[in-house]
């Protein structure tokens, strides 16, 4: 398939525009045309600058996010995701509700054959925080 083709619809990539959404709500996450609709393979991000702010304290909380999936027809644009993902900057959400609320929005928009989102949070009074969310769900991931 011509690439062309396979682009079509994205209006995020190439685009001058500075700034990023002020929520995940008003973020887009763009698709484009799996290449290799028939094979499965991972594609893996790997987010090292991920903030967000506690809901109880209004203070910042950073960490390391880590999306895997296996596309099925439609593949993430990666700028979409990192302004997607830089949008979480203002929004008060636990660690826990973040790693969900990003697996929820991935499959929403690409249907990936599987996916998994692991957040690893810094410690904040002496706690490290890592949660892991899968598509689709199951009881127990291994780990």
């Amino acid at each position: 398939m011509p690439a062309q083709k396979r682009v079509e619809g994205l209006t995020i990539l190439g685009r001058k525009k500075k700034g990023f959404p002020r929520s995940p709500e008003k973020a887009t996450l763009e698709t484009f045309q799996n290449p290799y609709p028939e094979r499965e393979y991972w594609i893996t991000f790997h987010c090292p600058e991920f903030t967000s702010l506690c809901p109880v304290t209004g203070q910042p909380d950073f960490g390391v996010i880590k999306i895997r999936y296996i596309p099925n027809r439609r593949c993430i644009e990666a700028k979409s995701l990192k302004l997607y993902l830089f949008s979480f900057r203002n929004v008060a959400i636990f660690n826990e509700e973040a790693a969900n609320k990003i697996l929820d929005d991935l499959v929403k928009a690409c249907r990936p054959k599987k996916a998994e989102i692991i957040g690893e949070f810094n410690p904040r009074g002496g706690i490290h925080i890592t949660v892991q969310a899968t598509y689709p769900h199951s009881e127990s991931t291994g780990r």
